[in-house]
């Protein structure tokens, strides 16, 4: 577990510069500069993909006559949905997907609400079409805006914060990456030549994330070969066997 300070500290030493003793003393430039950097170097990660570390699961429920449900109010830390993941239950559980192929949904879970739940995502809200009914809700997984978290919070629920405001907050992401962001980001904003750290950041920001990516495709199907044909696939980015059926979501 390390600070961000101790990172920056660490970077300090790979470029040869003062190490930062805090990030937030406004009378010192070299610190500011730290500081700015390794903001930039998380926010950048966080918008880089859908990583694990920044994974959750949401879920909302409907209430009787309303429509619209911000989702900010009941998921404060949301960034963007992860696609594909969104879906709606009854009160018994059964998961009728507003994505998956409807077809598919009624032959497999034959006691589902009516397909007149329809709503669409805009503008940071579920937007439903007519007043949906009462014991639904819907869940799915979004990528969290938070990219720290307060150690010191021992008493705190969630320590996780979208911005570092503490020399001891602990980034989310692993510190080899963010160490690696703020040393090119050091160089350029002092103008010096930092490509050979900018493409070593870039490598390990694309191994460090393919790692956390499922291996192999997910199929919503029984074993054997009569049921492959009508199968659902999710995540599908191209089938291996020739021939065999598969539906994107």
């Amino acid at each position: 577990m390390t600070s961000i300070l101790e990172i920056c500290q660490d970077a300090a030493s790979l470029t040869a510069t003062q190490k930062p003793q805090g990030l937030f003393n406004s009378d010192s430039q070299q610190e500011a500069i730290f500081l700015s950097v390794a903001k930039s170097t998380l926010e950048s990660l966080r918008r880089y993909g859908d990583w694990q570390e920044l994974t959750k699961e949401g879920e909302l429920r409907l209430y009787p006559n309303k429509q619209v449900y911000y989702i900010k109010d009941f998921c404060p830390d949301f960034f963007c949905l992860v696609n594909n993941t969104v879906f709606v239950k009854d009160g018994q559980e059964k998961v009728v997907g507003a994505v998956t192929p409807e077809q598919y949904m009624r032959e497999r879970y034959f006691n589902v609400p009516e397909a007149g739940i329809k709503f669409k995502i805009q503008n940071g809200r579920f937007v439903f079409l007519q007043k949906p009914p009462a014991n639904m809700k819907i869940v799915f997984n979004y990528r969290s805006a938070n990219v720290c978290y307060d150690p010191t919070s021992v008493f705190c629920e969630n320590p996780e914060k979208t911005m570092i405001t503490k020399d001891m907050d602990v980034p989310l992401f692993d510190e080899y990456l963010v160490k690696l962001g703020i040393v090119w980001r050091w160089y350029k904003r002092n103008g010096m030549p930092y490509e050979e750290e900018f493409n070593e950041y870039e490598r390990e920001v694309k191994k460090r994330f393919a790692s956390g990516l499922a291996t192999r495709d997910i199929d919503l199907t029984a074993g054997h070969a009569a049921n492959r044909l009508r199968g659902v696939i999710i995540n599908a980015a191209k089938c291996s066997q020739p021939g065999y059926p598969v539906r994107e979501l």
